[in-house]
């Protein structure tokens, strides 16, 4: 399995994690311009932090299952991971919102029963 087959299959499992959960949390999925904001901070970051990593000899990639495009000296395959990370983190946390909203509104009323 080559290191972008396997990033696919990572970005693949976010997304439909991310779709399913913001439709769990009724439609008010995570807002498009901060998840595209955050992915360019993440792709920005991941470049540098990346770039420097493989500069100062603390790991490398075997360069036959790469595709062999790289940002600085990060292979393209790396920034599969921060994309996911984006994708799926806000829609989670807009889902476990929602649920928490759901789960006042029911304290609320039993208290008001009472």
């Amino acid at each position: 399995m080559t290191y972008i087959q396997l990033s696919a299959c990572f970005v693949a499992v976010a997304v439909l994690g991310g779709i399913g959960l913001a439709l769990a949390s009724r439609g008010k999925g995570p807002r498009p311009l901060a998840v595209v904001l955050t992915v360019i901070v993440l792709f920005l970051l991941t470049a540098a932090f990346d770039t420097a990593m493989i500069a100062s000899g603390l790991f490398h990639y075997a360069p036959d299952p790469l595709l062999g495009v790289h940002i600085g000296l990060a292979p393209i395959e790396d920034f599969a991971y921060p994309l996911a990370g984006a994708l799926l983190l806000p829609a989670l946390w807009t889902a476990m919102r929602a649920r928490r909203r759901v789960q006042d509104r029911r304290t609320l009323e039993q208290e008001e029963r009472r």
